[in-house]
C-alpha cells in the first residue's frame, strides 16, 4: 500500500489566539497537517527556508509586510507553496492580484471551521486535478474544482490525499473503473475504494452503473463526470 503524504500547511497570522485556532482547525481536517505558525512575514520566510510546506494559510495584514507582498517575495525566492489568503477586506483588485501570486482561495474574516474545511477540501481536489498533464480543457477543469459547489467536509475516515489519488485514477479512465480497479490503481482495499467512489457519487463528481455480462451479481462501474456534464 502506498503511504499517504498529508498536505503540509503553515499558518501565518499575527494574532496568537487566531493562529492557535487555525492550527486546531487544520488538525481536524483529514489529510492536512499544520507544520507550524508564524506571526510575521520574516518568521514565515525563516520557517519556509527550513520546513517543506505545500500551502500557506496567510493573513494579508501582517505587522511587517502585506500578505501579497510576502507572497510575491516568496515566489521570487523560489518558494512555490500555494496560498489560502485570510482577510477582512473585500477588494476585488486585491483578489485579482493574488491570483498571479499563487492565491488559490480566499477566506473572509470572521470565518468558521466549516468554511475553512470547505476551502481545504476543494484545494485537495484542485491539487489532484492540476497534477494531470493536458491542455486548456484540463486547466479549466482544475480551476473549476476551486469554484464548484462541494461538500463542506469529507466523511469520517476519508482523507484528502487518498481522495486526490482516487479522483486522479477515475479521471484518467474514460471507460470507468470498478472499486477493484481503483483499489489496484491507488493501492488501497476494495472496500476503502468503494467508500471514496460513493463519496464522489454523492458529491456529483462521478456516476455509477452496473456492469452486466458476468456470472453473479453485477459489479458497479464508476465514471468521472466532466464539468460540462454537472448540474449548474
Amino acid at each position: 500500500m502506498t503511504s499517504e503524504q498529508p498536505i503540509r500547511v503553515l499558518v501565518v497570522e499575527d494574532d496568537p489566539v487566531a493562529a492557535d485556532a487555525h492550527l486546531t482547525y487544520i488538525g481536524r481536517v483529514p489529510g492536512f497537517v499544520a507544520v507550524g505558525k508564524a506571526h510575521t512575514g520574516a518568521q514565515a520566510r525563516r520557517m519556509l527556508d527550513r520546513t517543506p510546506v505545500d500551502l500557506l494559510l496567510l493573513d494579508l495584514h501582517l505587522p511587517d509586510v502585506h500578505g501579497l507582498q510576502l507572497a510575491r517575495s516568496l515566489r521570487a525566492a523560489g518558494h512555490h507553496a500555494d496560498v489560502v489568503a485570510v482577510t477582512s477586506a473585500r477588494d476585488l483588485a486585491m483578489v485579482r492580484e493574488g491570483v498571479s501570486l499563487g492565491v488559490v482561495q480566499y477566506v473572509l474574516k470572521p470565518f468558521t471551521f466549516a468554511t475553512l474545511r470547505d476551502r481545504l477540501v476543494r484545494y485537495a481536489e484542485f491539487r489532484a486535478t492540476a497534477g494531470e498533464a493536458g491542455g486548456q480543457e484540463e486547466v479549466d477543469r482544475a480551476l473549476a474544482t476551486l469554484r464548484a459547489p462541494a461538500p463542506a467536509a469529507l466523511p469520517k475516515g476519508l482523507s484528502a490525499p487518498t481522495l486526490e489519488r482516487v479522483t486522479g485514477a477515475l479521471r484518467k479512465a474514460e471507460a470507468g473503473l470498478t472499486a477493484a480497479g481503483v483499489a489496484e490503481a491507488v493501492g488501497i482495499s476494495r472496500i476503502t475504494a468503494r467508500r471514496y467512489l460513493e463519496h464522489l457519487v454523492d458529491a456529483g463528481r462521478a456516476e455509477r452503473s452496473p456492469l452486466y455480462g458476468q456470472v453473479g451479481r453485477p459489479e458497479l462501474v464508476y465514471r468521472w463526470i466532466p464539468d460540462s456534464g454537472r448540474a449548474r
